[in-house]
């Protein structure tokens, strides 16, 4: 796991965010495969629920990316919404976890954010936690980190499996302050995923002296990039990963 040493910008790990989500629709076979045709080394993707309870890839609630502004991803079962033609994306459908996991766990390093929000009960938080964490498997290796901003989430998941890695999502309103109490409470994290806006010299040198690893989203302009791979970040998520390796490898 990465964060247990001081990283040079060579070491940094570039992970596409939703894949190569600029030049194929986000979070499809299509985006992956195209963020794969880049030296990636890892995917962010997101995970939601269906109605009948199947872990889908999909980034807001709403289904306005596939013309239903009016409708939800929880709103349809998930035959429903595999049968779902999505403009953009070359006809694809959405992707289940499953599907995901079997495709490219092999293949490159894995962030799974798991979109736990206020607008489903505890309950259906719980299972996309438990569905994610057994479709991954209870012997999870370094390749494969689960993220989330709610925090209760993490800790449900490192209740039902305590070997898995873990990384607190942090917001933009959250401070260094907010971190080092976190760090104090919730030890077993593994790390935190922070804003770019958010990121500087102290939090890097408090969140190294607690041994973690340091991911930063969403970098994407030269100044972001640069930013992060100066401070030594462990993993920087990129809608322009192919911009973040060649700043990287220069």
């Amino acid at each position: 796991m990465p964060g247990k040493t001081r990283h040079s910008p060579k070491n940094c790990l570039v992970f596409a965010h939703r894949g190569a989500n600029t030049e194929a629709m986000e979070n499809t076979r299509n985006a992956f495969d195209k963020a794969l045709g880049y030296a990636i080394d890892g995917i962010e993707t997101d995970i939601q629920l269906s109605r009948d309870e199947i872990a889908v890839l999909w980034h807001d609630r709403f289904l306005d990316r596939i013309g239903l502004s009016d409708k939800h991803i929880d709103d349809f079962d998930y035959h429903q919404l595999k049968a779902l033609i999505n403009p953009e994306s070359e006809s694809e459908g959405i992707m289940t976890l499953q599907d995901f996991l079997a495709a490219y766990r092999r293949r490159c390093r894995l962030l799974l954010e798991i979109k736990n929000r206020d607008w489903e009960p505890v309950s259906r938080h719980e299972l996309k936690i438990r569905q994610t964490l057994d479709l991954v498997g209870q012997n999870p290796d370094q390749w494969i980190i689960v993220s989330s901003f709610n925090l209760p989430s993490l800790v449900y998941a490192h209740q039902y499996n305590p070997a898995f890695p873990l990384v607190y999502n942090f917001e933009t309103t959250q401070t260094i302050a907010d971190a080092r109490k976190l760090l104090n409470t919730h030890a077993f994290l593994q790390g935190l995923c922070l804003p770019i806006a958010n990121l500087d010299q102290a939090i890097v040198h408090m969140l190294r002296e607690h041994g973690k690893c340091i991911a930063v989203y969403t970098c994407n302009s030269d100044s972001e990039i640069n930013k992060a791979l100066q401070l030594g970040v462990d993993i920087l998520i990129s809608d322009f990963p192919h911009k973040a390796l060649i700043l990287r490898d220069q």
